[in-house]
C-alpha cells in the first residue's frame, strides 16, 4: 500500500517541478522580450532640429508622414523612380531627410522607413510594404545606412538598384544585375574601411565604390555624434553637397539605362 502512495507523491512533486520550470522559462522569455523592447527605445539618436527645419522649408520637395514611412517627393509630383531607404539602428528616420532631399529635388520619390523596434533586423516586411506609398512608380531602388544597409541588401532581390551609405552587405548579391553605389567614409569607426573592403566580394564586380575623405559613420545622417565612431573632418554642409553630387551622377546613369 505504501508504494502506490509514495508513487503518487513523487508524481505530484514532478508535476510541481515541471510547472515551476515552465513558469520560470515564461518569466525569462517575457523579461528578455521586455528588455529588448526597452533597449530599443532607449538612446534613440534623434534628428538634429536645424537641418530638419531646412528640409521642411525646401520648396522644391514635398514631405508626407505616411504609414509606409517618411515620403519625400518632387514638388511638381513628377517622379518615375523611387528609393526605399532603411535607417541605421536606433536612429530617428527623420535624421536622413537632409542628406536624401537632393534625390527628391532630382525627381526621385524617397521613402524612409520606420523599422520595427528601431532595429532593421527585426523588421521582416517586404519591399512592397514601402513601395505602396507610391503605387504608380514601377522602378525602385533600395538603400540604407549602417544596419539599414545590411537589411537593404536582403531586400535588393526585389529592386533594381542598391544604395549603401556607411554600410555593407552580409547577403551575397554579387551575381545579381543590380546597379550598386556604396558610399563610405575614411573616418568611419563602425563600418570601417577595412570592413567595407572585406565585404566587397559580396557586391557585383561593377559596383561603384566611393570613399569620402573625412567622413565618419554619423556623417551620413544628421543625428549628432555616435559612440564608437571616428572623428569627422568634413563639415555637414560639405558632406551633404558631396553625397548629393555622387548620388546625382549615379541616378543619371540609372535614368540613361
Amino acid at each position: 500500500m505504501c508504494a502506490p502512495y509514495g508513487g503518487g507523491v513523487q508524481k505530484k512533486r514532478g508535476r510541481r517541478v515541471l510547472k515551476i520550470i515552465g513558469w520560470s522559462l515564461v518569466a525569462v522569455l517575457v523579461l528578455g522580450i521586455g528588455g529588448i523592447v526597452a533597449w530599443s527605445q532607449i538612446g534613440v539618436m534623434q534628428a538634429e532640429p536645424e537641418p530638419l527645419a531646412e528640409v521642411r522649408a525646401n520648396t522644391e520637395i514635398q514631405i508626407a508622414d505616411t504609414d509606409q514611412g517618411i515620403v519625400m517627393t518632387p514638388a511638381d509630383g513628377d517622379s518615375e523612380l523611387g528609393l526605399v531607404f532603411v535607417p541605421g539602428a536606433k536612429v530617428d528616420p527623420w535624421a536622413y531627410a537632409p542628406i536624401l532631399q537632393s534625390l527628391a529635388e532630382e525627381g526621385i520619390t524617397v521613402v524612409i522607413t520606420r523599422p520595427w523596434l528601431n532595429l532593421a533586423f527585426f523588421d521582416l516586411r517586404g519591399l512592397d510594404s514601402f513601395t505602396s506609398a507610391a503605387p504608380d512608380i514601377e522602378d525602385w531602388g533600395v538603400g540604407g545606412h549602417s544596419l539599414g544597409g545590411v537589411r537593404a541588401c536582403q531586400l535588393a532581390a526585389d529592386a533594381e538598384a542598391l544604395l549603401l551609405l556607411g554600410s555593407y552587405c552580409s547577403t551575397d548579391v554579387s551575381e545579381s544585375d543590380l546597379a550598386v553605389l556604396s558610399i563610405s567614409g575614411s573616418e568611419d569607426g563602425l563600418s570601417t574601411p577595412e570592413k567595407i573592403d572585406a565585404a566587397r566580394d559580396l557586391l557585383p564586380s561593377d559596383a561603384e565604390m566611393v570613399q569620402i575623405e573625412g567622413a565618419s559613420h554619423a556623417s551620413f545622417g544628421d543625428y549628432g555624434p555616435q559612440a564608437g565612431d571616428g572623428t569627422p573632418t568634413i563639415s555637414d554642409d560639405e558632406m551633404h553637397a558631396e553625397v548629393a553630387e555622387i548620388m546625382s551622377a549615379f541616378v543619371t546613369e540609372l535614368q540613361r539605362g
